[in-house]
């Protein structure tokens, strides 16, 4: 009896797991798909470049957008390619293994970035900056070599969130990651079809797709990390306030220029009274703040200051 019991509780699970698997499939399908439009990403004819690191975000970037080449409404091209540092035990043969397998072209571009940034820097000190900047000079020579007409990154919500607060922490400005932009050197589009995505999703689908999965050795043992730190924050904020991220994320795309303080977005100078009340214009005092006279008016620092 306990044997057919265990079976069947076994089946419940079986389904129960599919199903969330085919939920979440998609959610991420119908979450990339939608960036995709709405920032107008691919266009027919495209030729993108789906740069593959190995871990989770890059893998999951490739296989949705495999997935949404064969019934996309336009006609684009993919290929995979993947910059081998010379990284002391790095497989380099599995991610070939795996994009053959998975029928998508592909190329291995091999290049020591590796000695140059332990030459560079000093044993202790964050490689990431250095790294990031060879990395990006060569992906950018490989995309013309390919004649590839997009550069795809693997970047997430997430990583969308923690850049706008690292800017904004770190180094004075109020800036993000933006889900299309021209690269610096002026001659390619770079997209971010995954920047709907939250990160905990994209770990959810590399553990059900089971993709082999190759972690950074170079820099992924710095804990301490300013990105990482403010990644920490995120998360503490999200867990004592959910919705948080959702909210935050939003006001990324809902900005106010009239209500900032940058001169060159907003004609500040110019300003003039136009003697035309208007129901939707700007207001000194939003209706939710509070106008309390100085022995009224009381000063609460949030919960989680």
């Amino acid at each position: 009896m306990s044997t057919v019991l265990d079976e069947r509780q076994s089946g419940k699970t079986a389904e129960k797991l599919a199903f969330e698997a085919n939920k979440l499939s998609k959610r991420l399908h119908r979450l990339v798909g939608q960036a995709i439009a709405d920032f107008n990403m691919i266009e027919p004819g495209d030729k993108v470049m789906v740069c593959m690191s190995g871990g989770k975000d890059s893998h999951a970037l490739l296989d949705i957008l495999i997935n949404l080449k064969q019934r996309a409404p336009v006609h684009f091209d993919l290929v995979a390619v993947n910059l081998d540092q010379k990284q002391p035990g790095f497989p380099a043969h599995v991610l070939p293994e795996y994009l053959k397998s998975r029928g998508v072209d592909f190329h291995i571009e091999e290049q020591d970035t590796y000695s140059i940034v332990k030459r560079l820097i000093p044993e202790g000190k964050t490689t990431c900056s250095l790294c990031s900047r060879l990395r990006r000079g060569i992906l950018y020579r490989v995309a013309g070599e390919l004649g590839a007409t997009k550069i795809a990154l693997g970047h997430h919500r997430d990583d969308m969130l923690q850049t706008f607060f690292l800017n904004m922490f770190f180094g004075g400005k109020l800036k993000g990651m933006p889900p299309k932009l021209v690269s610096d050197d002026g001659k390619h589009i770079v997209i971010r079809p995954l920047a709907y995505v939250p990160e905990h999703d994209l770990a959810a689908w590399a553990e059900h797709r089971q993709f082999p999965i190759i972690p950074c050795d170079l820099c992924g043992s710095q804990e301490n990390l300013q990105r990482k730190q403010v990644g920490a924050m995120l998360r503490e904020w999200q867990k004592k306030h959910p919705g948080r991220i959702e909210n935050m994320f939003s006001a990324l795309q809902t900005v106010v220029p009239s209500h900032l303080m940058d001169r060159n977005l907003y004609p500040f100078a110019g300003l003039q009274p136009t003697g035309v009340a208007d129901a939707g214009g700007d207001k000194a005092f939003d209706e939710d703040e509070d106008c309390g006279t100085p022995s009224t008016a009381v000063v609460q620092w949030p919960a989680d200051r």
